[in-house]
């Protein structure tokens, strides 16, 4: 088999896509090295010709047929607009049709991908969650056997670290509004009030999230090297991800293979990835996020057990196993092509 799969997420910078497709496309890479994985762009080096700057209509059509590749896989909500051959599209989460408040630029996926989808230009559809995944059915009408949940993992370098326990909450993640961060700094607030401990924000800042104003115990790290992340996980009191809604929870789960306590929002996708391994509180109960926050500062034993949940859960993940997936639905959107 020999596949394309959609590398323009690594040309513009860090974040859960862009890990997705760079993971995948080294499992698969090492999994079936009898086949090929090449990863293409619309962002090619040299600057490509007029017609390859069409991409979805007549570049990507010329990089694959130079590639000799048979198959597409759209690793960011878009496949070609012209099905010559069979495609795969991953949906990670509905977040883009959710709320607009969302998405500063989301406004081309809105229109773009439900096309895609609902003309049959995807040949088979990846969800990261059984929780988008009936979401993605209903909302864009979708035959379940054109779905398949292919839950992610966490990469290899994310493991236990050795470091010296610090009285610190840490958040790893873009700063946007469906993060929930300012409930979780004033959760935060009111529990630093009878208990020592800071809160670590790490993650870009998008355009549209407001800065948060400096005040002491609150460290905003920024974008955090990938190598510096295992460190900061592992020294953490707990993590914490407050998110109004995900497609999969990448964070929680790096978190937890780590060996990180987590306390997260009972969203349901987080909730089928955390599996019970991680403390839920309801992403808007702002009382309930200060108990649990207030819990984990005074009780270290409930930390304990929360850290050898972590590690249990996150050892069900791993990019082999999500490459294998995957490389069940490439087989799959071969056999139904033109059928």
């Amino acid at each position: 088999m020999n596949v394309a799969l959609d590398g323009t997420p690594l040309t513009v910078g860090l974040g859960g896509i862009a890990r997705y497709t760079a993971e995948l496309h080294r499992a698969l890479s090492a999994c079936f090295p009898a086949d090929s994985f090449t990863l293409v762009s619309d962002r090619p080096d040299p600057p490509a010709s007029w017609l390859e700057r069409r991409w979805w209509t007549v570049g990507v059509q010329r990089a694959m047929g130079r590639l000799g590749a048979s198959l597409f896989h759209g690793t960011d909500f878009a496949v070609p607009y012209l099905p010559l051959r069979p495609s795969v599209l991953t949906i990670h989460d509905l977040s883009p049709w959710k709320d607009p408040d969302w998405h500063c630029a989301a406004a081309r996926v809105r229109r773009r991908t439900p096309f895609l989808v609902r003309l049959g230009l995807a040949t088979m559809v990846i969800t990261p969650s059984e929780a988008v995944r009936r979401e993605a059915m209903e909302r864009f009408r979708l035959a379940p056997s054109r779905v398949v949940a292919t839950p992610l993992a966490a990469a290899p370098h994310f493991r236990p670290v050795e470091t010296p326990r610090g009285a610190y909450f840490l958040y790893v993640g873009a700063l946007e509004p469906r993060k929930n961060l300012a409930m979780l700094v004033a959760a935060w607030r009111e529990v630093k009030r009878s208990h020592q401990v800071g809160l670590v924000i790490a993650g870009r800042r998008r355009a549209d999230f407001p800065a948060l104003p400096e005040e002491p115990g609150l460290r905003l790290a920024g974008e955090v090297a990938d190598d510096e992340l295992p460190r900061l996980y592992s020294g953490a009191l707990a993590c914490v991800y407050p998110s109004l809604y995900e497609g999969f929870g990448l964070p929680v789960l790096e978190a937890m293979q780590c060996g990180a306590a987590v306390i997260t929002s009972r969203d349901p996708a987080i909730t089928e990835t955390a599996a019970g391994a991680a403390l839920e509180i309801d992403a808007r109960d702002a009382r309930g996020w200060v108990e649990a926050l207030r819990l984990a500062a005074s009780n270290p034993e409930l930390v304990e057990e929360l850290r050898a949940l972590s590690l249990k859960r996150a050892r069900q993940f791993s990019w082999e196993r999500t490459a294998r997936l995957t490389y069940e639905v490439y087989q799959e959107a071969m056999a139904r092509f033109g059928s």
